[in-house]
């Protein structure tokens, strides 16, 4: 989403905020996750995206303070049945820093059922450090361990983020061996950039993901690379079948 509060000229919150909304009204999914948001931006969201409903806390405090890891999704089409917050740290149960990161980590994760197929799932969204080479290994590494241990029951599954990696990084290995990467098994896929930098980078290896696992197929993966940019990252969207 890109962090609200950050001096970005002419691409600042309050001149894209209009084109975020109106590119998650289009692109209408069930479910999304959002990297770098203040609360303000979630208000903006569920003000002007009404059917949707979003959970997460400010990774400083566990509540309002600092970015947040958001997840929303459309009650119309899906019921929250649970969810959480944990840091991507030594102490994943409170506020705080892990191994060499820059800044407080966290994912969190949901447990949704979908109506029309009643059918339940996992959404797991997080945010990898831009900075901690090892924060970025051992938070991915928890991220794994805590997707396996949360859900014996064998249910279908969504990572989605910003991992600030590109696809050849070893951190990524433990992962491709639990779950699929969405750009690569796609029927219609997109390799492009992700970070764009507000439009200044365009033939970059991608650093955002969807990765999953318990579903019959990914029909497509694109980027939404509309103008004005809604975001410096370009946004992600799979299509899932059951």
């Amino acid at each position: 989403m890109r962090y609200g509060a950050a001096d970005d000229g002419e691409h600042s919150w309050a001149f894209r905020r209009e084109a975020a909304a109106a590119a998650v009204r289009e692109a209408a999914p069930a479910v999304f996750g959002v990297q770098e948001a203040l609360d303000f931006q979630l208000d903006f969201f569920e003000q002007n995206c009404p059917a949707y409903r979003s959970v997460g806390v400010g990774r400083e405090d566990g509540a309002h303070e600092g970015e947040h890891m958001s997840v929303f999704f459309d009650t119309t089409r899906v019921d929250l049945l649970d969810w959480g917050t944990y840091w991507l740290s030594e102490t994943p149960d409170v506020p705080s820093l892990g191994w060499d990161a820059a800044c407080k980590r966290t994912a969190t994760w949901l447990l949704l059922k979908d109506k029309a197929a009643g059918r339940e799932f996992f959404f797991v969204n997080t945010h990898l450090d831009h900075v901690g080479k090892e924060a970025r290994r051992k938070g991915l590494a928890l991220v794994v361990s805590s997707i396996k241990e949360m859900n014996p029951e064998g249910w279908p599954m969504v990572l989605c983020g910003d991992f600030n990696v590109t696809p050849d990084d070893e951190c990524l290995t433990d992962l491709r061996l639990l779950m699929d990467d969405a750009r690569e098994t796609a029927a219609l896929s997109d390799h492009g950039t992700t970070w764009h930098d507000w439009g200044r980078l365009d033939d970059t290896p991608p650093i955002d993901y969807l990765f999953y696992k318990g579903f019959r197929a990914c029909r497509s993966f694109a980027r939404i690379t509309d103008k004005p940019y809604v975001s410096d990252h370009y946004p992600v969207v799979a299509v899932l079948a059951w």
